[in-house]
């Protein structure tokens, strides 16, 4: 079924992907015209690679800071930062398609400048109050016998999820919605929007840590509140300046179909499939009479009820029209990416601590990551061209797998501390630290950190983007040397070369969703995207939290492979639906 078609099905605008051949002669065309940097500085893309590097900058410190922020705070305890990632990840997977609703159901300006406002104030406020707690940090202890400081903390919290609650909103539109738009449906220019787009998010995701944790290492936490708020009412007014630009100079922005409901989108999708089963006459008779009947229900009820209950039904139907749509096995092998030990996060950088990498080498080991990352995007792009989107989705797969097999041998490779006497359940703690001479003395090299490797876990989340906490562990000492770094080196390659495939699956699931959802679902379908992502990465904690010691590792490494594998071949089951129907197509 042809692009045009799905959305004239979905009551959206009429609109048909452009081959690359034209893409290439339009470029072809451009080059020849003088002047043509200037007009591609003036033009809608370069303003949005703009708009979002000052927003993914802006992201990358705020994750980064209000985790070192709340640790200081609460006396060097990671407490305050478990609550905050708890209710980050909790509020994302609850009101997810509600953020896609309200993405979906209002105009594309309206929506990028509140969600930019209500973001970048939340965060100058938030900055401010964590200003007046650090400078009268013990006055404010002293008032209401400590409650003060309570609900210093909880108003933190709260405006630090509101701002990524809206960050969420603000991604959602500019990055799932806008640039679909603005490459006027080409693939060829969305393709290469949606890399260029990537990349910079991945040099923020190392630079911009770096640059606020030097801030706050050479001044002061409160010197870093104030860099933090001043970058954000900057980014405030030259944000909202080019994305208005943007809206003006490209008017298909303007041009958005009205939400449908969920029942409407299904019915004329299997009307138009030739399932004449049911008569149409019919279908529309009883959902008529199911919406006047539920109109009826609501009015009788209390305002606050029926808002409620609004508010419950418009995720129900948010998640039903998630499971319908054609790219949901892609989603879905999406988000099972989530649930891994296996990225350059606090789990894996504290587990390399334990094992005698030095903060150093860890940095080096980051930055190569980055590159390979930088090279996953050249890679899809170059693929997406040679062999088709669906293709190079299973190319990707096929890569990431591969090299995370390094990872499973890591496991079992000599110098690797995993004790398989942990797998037996009925055996107390000290005996398992006697269970055989072998195993006792694998163990050696990392029992004295026993105490400090099992705090809790950092969560800070960015779509499958990890953000550099090493700062957290200056304090703790590194293990003794291992007897082997054979187990570790595995590890590490397979980790920084994965991201090779990690990043152009990643890409590749992305234009899938921007390509096969239709535009009036765009916001609640991309909504309940986050909404999985969040919670399978919340079981990735829960995982790690169930099995917190260095021993433990060898088994959450073979658990997130697991995954890995699972959501890579539910993106193989629709990699063979797709290709059915095209072949039944032509």
């Amino acid at each position: 079924m042809s692009q045009q078609a799905d959305a004239s099905q979905c009551g959206g605008v009429v609109v048909e992907f452009e081959s690359d051949d034209i893409r290439d002669a339009r470029a072809k065309k451009a080059r020849s015209i003088p002047g043509s940097a200037l007009i591609y500085l003036k033009g809608p893309k370069f303003l949005i690679y703009v708009s979002g590097a000052l927003s993914m900058w802006g992201d990358r410190m705020w994750h980064f800071a209000i985790s070192v922020f709340l640790i200081e705070l609460y006396g060097r305890n990671l407490l305050l930062t478990a609550v905050f990632g708890l209710v980050v990840a909790g509020s994302v997977l609850l009101l997810g398609a509600l953020i896609g609703d309200w993405v979906d159901r209002n105009p594309r300006n309206k929506v990028a400048h509140a969600s930019l406002f209500i973001q970048n104030i939340s965060v100058t406020v938030c900055s401010i109050v964590l200003m007046l707690v650090f400078l009268y940090k013990q006055r404010i202890e002293q008032i209401w016998d400590g409650w003060l400081t309570v609900v210093c903390y909880t108003v933190v919290i709260i405006l630090a999820d509101v701002a990524n609650l809206a960050s969420t909103a603000l991604t959602i539109a500019i990055q799932r919605d806008w640039i679909v738009v603005i490459t006027g449906y080409n693939r060829g220019h969305l393709a290469g929007m949606n890399a260029t787009m990537r990349r910079i998010d991945q040099v923020t995701n190392i630079l911009a840590p770096l640059a606020v944790g030097q801030v706050m290492t050479l001044a002061s936490n409160v010197v870093g509140c104030g860099f933090i708020l001043g970058w954000n009412l900057v980014s405030l007014i030259v944000e909202f300046f080019f994305l208005s630009r943007v809206y003006r100079i490209v008017p298909a922005l303007s041009v958005k179909p009205p939400a449908m409901e969920v029942d409407e989108v299904y019915f004329e999708r299997r009307s138009s499939q030739g399932e004449d089963n049911v008569a149409p006459p019919q279908l529309l008779t009883e959902g008529n009479c199911n919406t006047s009947l539920h109109l009826k229900e609501m009015a009788n009820l209390p305002l606050c009820f029926q808002r409620f209950r609004w508010l419950v039904s418009t995720c129900k139907d948010g998640w039903r029209a998630y499971y319908r749509q054609p790219v949901f096995l892609a989603g879905m092998g999406l988000a099972f990416l989530y649930t891994t030990v296996l990225g350059f996060d606090c789990i894996t950088t504290g587990y390399a601590y334990t094992q005698g990498i030095s903060g150093s080498l860890l940095s080096l080991l980051m930055g190569v990551s980055a590159i390979t990352g930088l090279l996953g995007t050249v890679l899809f792009t170059r693929l997406r061209k040679t062999y088709g989107l669906v293709n190079t989705g299973i190319i990707s797969s096929c890569l990431h797998l591969g090299c995370l097999l390094l990872c499973v041998c890591s496991v079992f490779a000599p110098g690797s501390p995993m004790d398989l006497s942990l797998l037996m359940p009925y055996i107390t703690f000290n005996s398992s630290i006697d269970f055989g001479g072998m195993a006792s003395q694998r163990q050696k090299h990392t029992n004295s950190l026993r105490g400090g490797s099992n705090q809790p876990l950092l969560p800070d989340r960015s779509s499958i983007h990890w953000t550099n906490n090493t700062v957290l562990f200056d304090n703790v000492p590194t293990g003794t040397a291992p007897e082997s770094y054979i187990s570790i080196i595995l590890l590490f390659l397979g980790v920084i070369t994965a991201r090779i495939g990690l990043w152009s699956f990643d890409l590749t699931v992305t234009q899938l969703l921007q390509e096969n959802i239709c535009e009036s679902e765009r916001g609640v379908v991309n909504g309940v995207q986050s909404s999985m992502n969040y919670l399978m990465d919340l079981l990735h904690f829960i995982m790690v939290i169930s099995a917190p010691q260095p021993q433990h590792f060898g088994i959450l490494v073979i658990i997130s492979v697991i995954f890995i594998t699972t959501g890579h071949t539910m993106y193989f089951l629709y990699a063979h639906k797709a290709q059915k129907k095209r072949r039944l197509d032509t």
